[in-house]
């Protein structure tokens, strides 16, 4: 197994590699879509040509700095939810760590995801084992040091003390966050749902679903928040992805927190994620997996 070089772990430094699925290999053709949407809860059916065309530009967004794409190929007994590989897996100093999922439908995604990772060279870790659940959209890391867990209907206690346990003396410090029950168990809310950092010193949130706690821990890390407002939440405004520092992605429709990440010297650029992230839950931090961040 080759160990790949470990930049600090961050949210927000230049992507040089990733990993994604592209939505022709997650939604496979009209037919597949048709017979899973409803039954994974997403809110309406995906057209397959636009998602396609969706997703075409989208990975034109993500690679426009020169990253490396590892693209995970169709799986057996995985779903159109295999589009959201954030979720699956998670980067620690030490390589991946393959998550368990929450959602009962996604269980097979990790090991689906580990065959490429081990082709392409990266090292894994450790998994997330029966009772634990953890899915990456709840793993957010603030500092290089410092990461935070959502615990919600996804990711569990016993998840949480794995992941602790196999990060070891790699952080300095675990902050468990508290997840909101929102719209309860069957909907797609992670903490990376009210928290997405774009720099060192810069995120956007939206702050009515964030626990107080963890909302005066990010202003005391030096974090300036880029407030959410309350019509952009359902469309994604939050999920916003850092290609670069204060270089970032998010779905198109956000007007507010496009116009307040730019004074707060951000560059955003936007895909319309009609079918690929609004019908799905998925935002674009949930549509790849960043493996190198420089």
């Amino acid at each position: 197994m080759t160990h790949l070089p470990r930049p600090p772990l961050s949210e927000f430094g230049q992507i040089t590699m990733l990993v994604v699925k592209h939505a022709r290999d997650a939604f496979a053709d009209p037919d597949t879509i048709a017979r899973e949407w409803q039954a994974l809860h997403f809110t309406a059916q995906p057209d397959f040509a636009r998602a396609v065309a969706e997703y075409d530009y989208f990975l034109e967004l993500v690679s426009t700095g020169g990253a490396v794409v590892h693209t995970l190929p169709p799986a057996p007994g995985v779903g159109l939810d295999s589009i959201y590989v954030r979720d699956a897996v998670v980067m620690s100093a030490d390589g991946a760590i393959l998550c368990r999922m929450g959602k009962p439908a996604r269980a097979s995604e990790p090991a689906a995801q580990r065959a490429t990772l081990a082709a392409r060279g990266i090292a894994i870790a450790g998994a997330i084992e029966p009772p634990g659940q953890l899915e990456g959209g709840d793993v957010v890391w603030l500092t290089d040091r410092i990461v935070a867990v959502g615990r919600g209907y996804r990711t569990n206690d016993a998840g949480i003390a794995q992941f602790r346990a196999l990060l070891g003396r790699s952080i300095d410090e675990l902050i468990e966050v508290p997840l909101v029950h929102w719209r309860g168990p069957q909907d797609v809310f992670h903490l990376m749902s009210v928290v997405s950092p774009v720099d060192r010193d810069l995120a956007v949130v939206y702050s009515r679903l964030l626990p107080v706690a963890f909302r005066e821990r990010l202003a005391a890390l030096g974090y300036h928040l880029v407030e959410v407002p309350d019509e952009e939440f359902d469309s994604m405004g939050c999920n916003v992805l850092a290609i670069a520092p204060r270089k970032c992605v998010m779905v198109a429709g956000n007007p507010q927190t496009r116009v307040r990440l730019e004074r707060s010297g951000a560059e955003v650029r936007e895909y319309e994620g009609r079918e690929i992230s609004l019908k799905g839950g998925g935002g674009p931090t949930c549509l790849t997996r960043p493996i190198v961040r420089g």
